[in-house]
C-alpha cells in the first residue's frame, strides 16, 4: 500500500535519527508525529505532532497509531508487547519480524548462519560455567561478552582473554543472559545500507568503510577501500538478510573484513544508520529520504555517489568545534540540537565532501 505525500508518517523514537528523517519527510510533502519518553527530544523540534509517553503505555500507542498513516521506528529496542500492539491498530513498517530478531544479538546470530551467511562464532552464556564453556567452544585467544539486548555504542560488552577471570567477570557483568563472540582478526570495518519496498525491489547504497573509538562509530569514509568481489558479497549479502526478514524500510547491515576479502557480518538493524550520514552530502538521495520512500512505498532515489565523502562524528564535548568546523572548505556540518553534551554522547556529525579519491585518501 502506498502512503501519499500529505500523509502522516509516525515514528517511535525521538532521537537524531528521527530528526534527520522528519526533515527529509518534510522535503517529500509528508507529515511526521514523533512518540518519545522524552518531552525535549532532538526529534521533536522538527516534527508536526509530538507524544510523550513510555514505550509501553498501550493507551498513548493506541492514540498516537489511530492519528498516523504509517508507523516506522528510528531505533529497535522497545518492548516486543508494544510492536505487535502497534501492528493491531496501523501500518507498521519493518514489521514485528525484523525488530524482533534485530533486538537479540543471540536470535540475529542464529538468522544470519541460518541463510549460510557467517558470523563470528558465538554461544549462549547464562552463568559462569556457560562463560568457561563459551570460551572454550569459540578457540579464540580473545573474545567479546555482551548483553543479548540493549546495548550499543560499546556499552553493556566486555572485552576478555584466555587470563580473564571468567567467575569474575560474568559477576561484575550483572548480566542475566549474554552472547560471547569469539575475537577474529580483521582488517577493516564495513557496513552496506539497503532500502526495499512492499514489492521486495531494493537497492543498496555503496559501502562505507568505517572506524570506531571506545566501540563507537567514529569516522566512515566512501567509497571504501575493498576489493570488488568484496563489494559485490556485501551488497548480496545484505539483499539475501533483507529479503529474508520480508523487511519494508532500511537495513543497515555491518561486517568486518578478513585479510582474505571475505566477509564476516557483525550486526545488523532495520532503521537508519550512523554510517549512512555521509549519503546527506555525498549521495544523490541521503539515506533518510530513502527510508521515507521504502517505508511509504513510493519510487526508491538513486544511491549513486555524488562526492566521495568522509563523515566524523562529534562525540561528547567534540561539538563544541562547531565554530571551526564550519570555516573548513568543503565540510558540511549538521548538529542533532541536544542540550547537554554528555561523554559517549553523539552531538553531531562533519561530512567533508571531497573532488576526487586521491582526497579523500
Amino acid at each position: 500500500m502506498t502512503i501519499n505525500p500529505g500523509s502522516t508518517i509516525g515514528i517511535i523514537g525521538g532521537g537524531q535519527l528521527g530528526r534527520m528523517t522528519s526533515l527529509a519527510a518534510a522535503n517529500l510533502g509528508y507529515k511526521t508525529h514523533i512518540f518519545s519518553p522524552e518531552e525535549n527530544c532532538p526529534a521533536g523540534h522538527y516534527c508536526d505532532q509530538l507524544t510523550v509517553a513510555d514505550y509501553d503505555d498501550l493507551n498513548a500507542l493506541k492514540a498516537f497509531a489511530n492519528s498516523v498513516d504509517v508507523v516506522t521506528f528510528e531505533f529497535e529496542n522497545i518492548p516486543h508487547k508494544s510492536i505487535s500492539f502497534l501492528e493491531e491498530h496501523a501500518i507498521v513498517r519493518p514489521g514485528f519480524k525484523a525488530l524482533e530478531i534485530s533486538q537479540n544479538r543471540l536470535k540475529e546470530k542464529d538468522f544470519i548462519n541460518s541463510l549460510n551467511i557467517k558470523t563470528a562464532p558465538y554461544a549462549r552464556v547464562e552463568n559462569t560455567n556457560d562463560l568457561i564453556a563459551a570460551f572454550s567452544k569459540t578457540g579464540t585467544e580473545k573474545a567479546v561478552l555482551k548483553t543479548t539486548e540493549l546495548g550499543y555504542d560499546g556499552k553493556g560488552q566486555v572485552v576478555i582473554t584466555r587470563q580473564s577471570d571468567l567467575g569474575k567477570v560474568w559477576q561484575d557483568s550483572a548480566m542475566s543472559q549474554a552472547i560471547l563472540e569469539g575475537f577474529i582478526p580483521f582488517e577493516k570495518e564495513i557496513s552496506v545500507i539497503i532500502a526495499r519496498q512492499t514489492s521486495g525491489k531494493s537497492l543498496c547504497f555503496p559501502p562505507a568503510e568505517n572506524q570506531h573509538v571506545n566501540g563507537i562509530l567514529d569516522v566512515s569514509s566512501v567509497p571504501a577501500n575493498i576489493e570488488q568481489r568484496t563489494h559485490l558479497h556485501a551488497k548480496e549479502y545484505t539483499t539475501k538478510i533483507a529479503d529474508a526478514l520480508g523487511l519494508v524500510g532500511l537495513l543497515a547491515v555491518e561486517f568486518f573484513v578478513l585479510k582474505d576479502g571475505s566477509l564476516l557480518v557483525n550486526e545488523i538493524a532495520p532503521r537508519p544508520h550512523n554510517s549512512g550520514h555521509w549519503t546527506m552530502d555525498g549521495c544523490v538521495t541521503s539515506q533518510f529520504e530513502q527510508f521515507v520512500r521504502a517505508v511509504c512505498d513510493i519510487p526508491l532515489g538513486s544511491t549513486d555517489i555524488v562526492y566521495p565523502t568522509v563523515m566524523k562524528n562529534l562525540i561528547g564535548k567534540d561539538v563544541e568545534k562547531w565554530s571551526s568546523v564550519l570555516g573548513e572548505p568543503n565540510a558540511k556540518l549538521h548538529l542533532y540540537g541536544k542540550n547537554e553534551a554528555r561523554k559517549g554522547r553523539k552531538m553531531g556529525h562533519v561530512n567533508y565532501i571531497q573532488s576526487t579519491l586521491d582526497d579523500l585518501k
